[in-house]
């Protein structure tokens, strides 16, 4: 059924998940027009496919928005801290809300919700970090939570009569119990299973951020996409990255030739392409570079390694034992 064009309008931030899915639905069935805003970051693991069923499903309009540099920036330093690994949640929220400010504005919605539930996150689903990062975005009260409204202080749009709280839910903890519950009542059978949605979590890749920004001066998303590629060695001040397999060798051999950065692969042998970023002199990188590479690959012991860089020349490289590769590996 067509909603009313003079219905209220909010935005809904959409995830795909089924917390966002739900709470679409509950503002819907209470008559609001509903247009969802799908947020993007490097460190995403959201599927955009489940979004855009969830749009199709409930016949809404979708908008997108995606971090830029200054997120990294302050990814980088968080004023609020990281939680478990390298995940600022609460600073990512923050800007992912004045983002969403400024899309409410543009299409003149009345206020703002979300899919989130009280205490399902650690870090940012507190209720002390909600009205937090309400507030630091300006968006004091304008917030709706309709799967844990009657949890949390009454909003602006509740005491405005633009929505009926007595229809919005009580919903709290890790437990998903009554998400899926609420899903059966509202029909909604195809959902994705609840994981992790963000690199920023995973220890391995918290691992490899960590390692960047004690190194670098800077994070761009250049410098994401190759933290997303291959093994990872530290050598000085020298970064190794080994494609794992073709299309990571694929990956790496395309962003070499784009960045105009040196590489390594093997001669007459099965192997990995080996992206050298940083210094080439001292510490036998090259040379480093070439024994790893050579132990990723088909090879054995030994075989003939092309470097490709400001002088192209090839070298017959050892291949690197495990107290090497143990000693330069980026640990995590």
């Amino acid at each position: 059924m067509q909603r009313e064009l003079t219905s209220p309008k909010v935005l809904m931030l959409l995830s795909g998940g089924l917390d966002s899915t739900l709470a679409t639905k509950i503002l819907l069935d209470q008559g609001l027009n509903v247009e969802a805003l799908n947020f993007t970051t490097p460190f995403c693991l959201c599927d955009k496919c489940t979004v855009r069923r969830v749009v199709k499903m409930f016949k809404i309009r979708l908008h997108f928005s995606a971090a830029s540099q200054d997120y990294l920036d302050l990814m980088a330093d968080p004023p609020h801290g990281y939680g478990s690994q390298m995940n600022p949640c609460i600073d990512c929220r923050i800007y992912m809300f004045r983002k969403a400010r400024e899309v409410a504005e543009k299409i003149n919605a009345e206020f703002i919700a979300t899919g989130e539930v009280l205490d399902e996150r650690p870090f940012s689903q507190r209720r002390r970090a909600m009205l937090l990062i309400e507030r630091e975005a300006g968006l004091e009260g304008k917030v709706l939570r309709p799967l844990s409204a009657r949890l949390l202080p009454e909003t602006e749009p509740e005491r405005r009569g633009l929505v009926d709280r007595e229809k919005l839910y009580a919903i709290s903890g890790r437990r998903r119990l009554p998400q899926i519950e609420l899903a059966e009542k509202f029909s909604i059978n195809d959902y994705p299973c609840p994981s992790g949605g963000c690199l920023l979590t995973d220890p391995s890749f918290a691992g490899r951020l960590r390692d960047f920004l004690k190194h670098e001066d800077r994070l761009a998303f250049e410098d994401v996409t190759l933290l997303k590629l291959g093994r990872h060695f530290r050598v000085g001040e020298s970064k190794i990255i080994v494609g794992r397999n073709k299309e990571e060798n694929e990956k790496l051999l395309h962003i070499a030739e784009k960045s105009d950065l040196p590489f390594l692969e093997l001669i007459g042998h099965k192997g990995p392409i080996t992206l050298l970023k940083g210094s080439e002199k001292g510490n036998g990188i090259i040379e480093k570079a070439a024994s790893i590479t050579v132990r990723y690959s088909d090879a054995g012991g030994e075989a003939p390694v092309m470097y490709r860089g400001n002088v192209d020349r090839v070298m017959t490289a050892r291949a690197a034992n495990e107290d090497e590769l143990a000693k330069w590996r980026i640990n995590f």
